[in-house]
């Protein structure tokens, strides 16, 4: 599943890179123009290669949903989600998906091992939101929530979406790795490298999509002290079983 808006340098390539894994690949165009969806309709041609479509841009999170909600209907259990501007390295997907098969019931993240070519406003925006997530959830479990290189476990994915309405844009990869936690679902972490390539595209808003995240901290906060004595439950819990 490749969430797509305006990516169309390397989604030739990336999309080659996806299926030397004999994977079916779903691109999720969120409203391209007509550049780059006249290349997905191109890619889509391909056996084993599918198109959804937004008539206008929704953000990353509502590709994201349409996504799962596609792969449900077509009978996936998992759906590996990977950015189209090929940041991520798909040589590295076997490893995911045997964390997958490992842990078929836990949402498994990439861990982004940076290059020097990582803006250090990125760096520090990226620990700001691990701090939080750390407080949202009273715990270390989660060490990265913000990688678009991850495994969903598509039924309990869809039905958490169906029951919690959840931000339509960049704030949903963070959002829905706390919630997944919170209901008690497994997060697994797999290390994987992450470039910053020249002339790469992001469509992060500087001053729109921060105001969004910060509202979606706070919502957190706010859920998270409702759900306190539960999450402090479980660490007890889960320390218990650690002791010899």
């Amino acid at each position: 599943m490749v969430p797509v808006y305006n990516h169309p340098a390397r989604l030739r390539s990336l999309v080659a890179a996806l299926r030397i894994h004999s994977l079916p690949v779903l691109l999720v165009d969120d409203g391209s123009s007509d550049d780059c969806r006249a290349l997905i309709d191109g890619l889509a041609q391909a056996d084993h290669v599918h198109c959804l479509r937004h008539a206008s841009n929704r953000g990353k999170g509502a590709a994201i949903m349409s996504g799962l909600t596609w792969a449900r209907a077509q009978g996936f259990s998992h759906a590996l989600q990977i950015d189209a501007d090929y940041q991520h390295e798909p040589s590295d997907i076997p490893r995911f998906l045997d964390a997958a098969r490992q842990h078929p019931q836990a949402l498994v993240c990439g861990l982004p091992a940076f290059s020097s070519d990582m803006p250090r406003t990125r760096r520090y925006a990226r620990y700001l939101t691990h701090v939080w997530v750390w407080i949202n959830t009273l715990s270390l479990d989660i060490r990265d929530s913000m990688c678009g290189f991850r495994i969903y476990p598509v039924a309990a994915c869809c039905d958490l979406i169906a029951r919690q309405r959840m931000g339509p844009r960049m704030s949903f990869d963070t959002e829905i790795v706390v919630r997944y936690h919170w209901q008690g679902g497994q997060i697994v972490g797999v290390p994987t490298p992450v470039r910053y390539p020249p002339g790469g595209v992001s469509h992060f808003r500087m001053l729109e999509d921060n105001l969004r995240l910060s509202h979606m901290h706070a919502r957190l906060f706010c859920g998270m002290l409702l759900r306190a004595p539960q999450l402090v439950w479980r660490r007890l819990q889960s320390s218990a079983r650690r002791l010899p």
